[in-house]
């Protein structure tokens, strides 16, 4: 596998940092997590759980191993200074400053390993004011002003339903400063530290219409962004049966075959009009869909390029043809703990792919393996 020679030594909890490692785990890394005794990570409670342990933590920690240290104690920290020095990468989330006062920090692991890649995920970075405060994803889209955005016209901000700042701007930066950092020590030898702030990710998630207020210094207001609630061809309508349907017709030429197949044929030229004329359409093109079900009118869209999709629950996602056809939910079988169904790994490479080898570890159920070697 792309990775399999690679040894990571994970200290972080929760969501953003072992979502990071899960992506390298199913590439073939070694990922060693690293826990606290008798507590672990946090995310090993919660509801539901599979045999004791919750299905998030589950879902992000299969292929890994897990050890217990204490790294207050001298003997676990000399344990783990050890396994550093036969390491390519540390991965930790705490705020600035607690791995120094650990003595474990950057400035004192690559002097041990000169080669060893040291990744921080943390909300705000590693330095600038916001530095020691603490925070969640809302908080970290909230200064980013991405929240501001997000909700309806007159409305509320809304919270997003997935953690955009915690995965988005967290985790998959991660990923990738740290494989661009492995890509560079195959040329120097040397390693460096990969400092991911979760807020600039979620600023980074911007580019259709951050740069808009950059070059002219007006502020959009939410709900009247082209693709978050303005245009009438870029919405979501209820149909008969109280579902909804996803209307992605932004080209000419979708919004032509959209506006045909409703009877709306006057609309066609009025693809991108204000804000006032929009809203109109929406209501005259929601009266329209709440006189057929969901089925009937995907059954009719499904005649003509027009984007329309259907509003998926989970159940019924995790039984479309193509969902299934991407194998994008799979079920891994343990002799521990039966069958174990995981979210599938969304980037396929053709000649070394990934693959989920093994579900969540234990807490410490590795120490006396990998601290033996």
């Amino acid at each position: 596998m792309p990775l399999h020679s690679i040894r990571v030594l994970d200290l972080s909890r929760l969501l953003p940092g072992p979502y990071c490692s899960m992506l390298l785990a199913d590439f073939g890394a070694e990922v060693i997590k690293i826990e606290e005794p008798n507590i672990g990570d946090y995310a090993r409670e919660g509801l539901p759980k599979i045999d004791g342990v919750s299905a998030l933590f589950h879902s992000l920690n299969r292929n890994k191993k897990s050890i217990c240290l204490n790294l207050k104690a001298a003997e676990d920290k000399e344990q783990f200074l050890k396994l550093v020095k036969d390491s390519d990468v540390v991965i930790e989330s705490f705020r600035p400053g607690v791995m120094e006062r650990l003595g474990l920090d950057y400035e004192t692991l690559k002097e041990i390993n000169p080669g060893l890649i040291y990744c921080a995920i943390t909300g705000y970075g590693q330095d600038g004011p916001y530095a020691d405060l603490p925070g969640h994803d809302v908080n970290y889209i909230s200064y980013a002003g991405l929240l501001n955005m997000m909700g309806k016209r007159n409305g509320e901000p809304q919270i997003p339903a997935t953690q955009i700042a915690d995965i988005g701007g967290g985790s998959y930066p991660a990923a990738v400063g740290i494989l661009l950092a492995l890509f560079e020590r195959e040329k120097t030898g040397i390693g460096q530290m990969v400092d991911i702030s979760m807020m600039d990710g979620a600023i980074s998630w911007m580019p259709t219409f951050l740069p808009n207020y950059l070059a002219s210094e007006e502020q959009q207001k939410r709900g009247e962004l082209d693709l978050s609630g303005k245009l009438a061809s870029y919405a979501v309508y209820e149909t008969k049966d109280q579902k909804w349907l996803s209307v992605g017709a932004l080209e000419p030429k979708f919004w032509s075959e959209f506006c045909k197949t409703i009877g709306t044929e006057d609309f066609i030229h009025k693809l991108r009009e204000p804000i006032d004329v929009q809203e109109q359409m929406k209501e005259e093109i929601q009266r329209i869909l709440l006189q057929k079900t969901s089925a009937e009118w995907m059954e009719t869209f499904q005649k003509v390029n027009a984007c329309v999709s259907p509003v998926q629950s989970f159940e019924e996602m995790v039984d479309d043809p193509q969902v299934k056809a991407r194998g994008m939910i799979q079920e891994i079988s343990d002799s521990e703990f039966g069958t174990v169904r995981h979210i599938g790994i969304p980037i396929k490479l053709s000649d070394t792919p990934g693959k989920i080898r093994s579900v969540a570890p234990m807490l410490g159920e590795h120490t006396e393996e990998v601290l033996g070697e």
